[in-house]
């Protein structure tokens, strides 16, 4: 199987180019936003810029449960396109502001369209794509996508900066989402998740008279709505060794994306084009992985999905390792063969996440396992960014083994509840322990 089946399908075709110009906006945006950091503070950019990445991730964390919850019976096109504009809106504003209290207030606000936006776009897929293989090969290409924007984001950046002061950035970055809501718009999304056919209303009818003779009603309590995604990921073996490989990938990828400024130009003595060249060389090795996944997961159901997850995990806790021996004696060729290392552990590792997630449970749950994926993965980094930061300020070696040794903790927690015997998807309403929500 190709990994560009999928763009056979006309609406993914529209979304997946969503999802492209969307995230060269973001990689703007990252850009801009360093920029303006140092515009404010100075010397004291780097402090500004760490706090925008916290305030970045406590809104990943905290938001996307609550606003899934909230927009759960809305129309999901309706869900992408306000998210977006929401974040249009706060693009254009980001150059008006010269406080930092107001740059972190629009970051929050920004994210947290983000967070509303992205666990809709990635539970409309499965149902645009009902098809496995299709399904495995749009996986691929999101993780090719983001890749590309870590990539070429930074040289698209640079390239506009020739032309346009900084600010021009957050224009550049408001047009993305723009466009984004653009194709959206054209898109035929389903109104609501898979499987809510004239048979479930009926069970739903029955279910509702059920609750409302027990005194419950036929919604679940909002704050039960909130949960539900994080309970069932909780509930479900494979989706905690999910949460598990998260941890794995976030420990040892926390340590490459933090330090590699600091490996380059002190440990290694080379120049700022070479920190690019370095993280490229890290995103290559995680976009060959992702072309090859599709024909590595053709046909292997849940084993296979089990075993290059476990694989990748090994594979992320042997270069951590690695890394931790080589850099006393700092070698260019080893640390971009560890780099490269880093990006395909990382690829495999997370790549399948969203056909295990589909497998796990009742379609009609997957707008809330999503946001809960998207809240609990963030969680992970939130953890692993300031101790790569803090460990490496006191020792580079220090903080790779530290880093290492939680990412080798969390891979042997994987391995341990994530069953060998994976069983099928779920029937609806299904989901052990908890009633579908309705």
């Amino acid at each position: 199987m190709h990994v560009l089946t999928a763009l056979r399908h006309p609406t993914y075709r529209r979304l997946f180019a969503a999802q492209v110009v969307a995230l060269a906006g973001t990689g703007l945006l990252t850009v801009a936003l360093g920029l303006l950091a140092h515009d404010i503070a100075g010397v004291g950019a780097g402090r500004v810029l760490g706090t925008i990445l916290a305030v970045k991730m406590i809104a990943y964390v905290l938001v996307a449960p609550v606003t899934t919850a909230l927009v759960h019976r809305a129309p999901r096109r309706l869900v992408l396109i306000s998210s977006d504009m929401v974040r249009l809106a706060i693009a254009l504003l980001l150059p008006f502001l010269s406080e930092t209290w107001q740059v972190l207030i629009a970051v929050f606000v920004l994210q947290a369209a983000s967070a509303t936006f992205t666990p809709t776009f990635q539970s409309v897929i499965p149902d645009v794509l009902p098809d496995e293989e299709d399904y495995t090969a749009a996986l691929s290409l999101s993780r090719l996508a983001y890749d590309l924007e870590a990539v070429l984001s930074p040289l698209l950046a640079a390239a506009l900066l020739l032309v346009v002061p900084f600010t021009g950035l957050f224009v550049g970055t408001g047009l993305g989402f723009a466009v984004s809501a653009l194709l959206v718009l054209g898109a035929a999304i389903p109104a609501t998740a898979a499987g809510r056919d004239a048979a479930d209303d009926v069970r739903d009818a029955n279910d509702d008279a059920r609750d409302m003779t027990e005194g419950t009603g036929g919604e679940l309590p909002f704050l039960r709505r909130v949960s539900r995604g994080t309970t069932l990921f909780l509930s479900i073996p494979a989706l905690r060794a999910v949460l598990a490989l998260h941890l794995t990938v976030a420990a040892v990828g926390a340590f490459v994306l933090v330090q590699t400024v600091v490996i380059v130009r002190d440990v290694l003595e080379l120049g700022e084009p070479d920190v690019a060249v370095m993280l490229g060389v890290h995103g290559a090795g995680s976009m060959l992985a992702a072309l090859a996944l599709p024909r590595l997961l053709r046909g292997r159901g849940p084993v296979g999905e089990r075993r290059v997850m476990l694989g990748g995990a090994v594979l992320l806790v042997v270069a951590g390792a690695l890394i931790a021996l080589g850099l006393p004696r700092g070698s260019v060729v080893l640390v971009g063969v560890l780099w490269a290392a880093v990006g395909v552990g990382w690829s495999m590792a997370e790549t399948p996440v969203g056909r295990v997630l589909r497998r796990s449970v009742d379609p009609r749950d997957l707008p809330a396992v999503f946001a809960a994926q998207f809240s609990l993965s963030h969680a992970c980094w939130l953890l692993t960014y300031p101790l790569a930061g803090w460990l490496g300020a006191w020792s580079l070696t220090g903080a790779a083994w530290g880093l290492t040794a939680l990412a080798a903790a969390a891979a042997v927690t994987a391995v341990v509840l994530w069953p060998r015997a994976v069983p099928g998807r779920r029937s609806p309403g299904t989901s052990p322990g908890i009633r579908a929500s309705r």
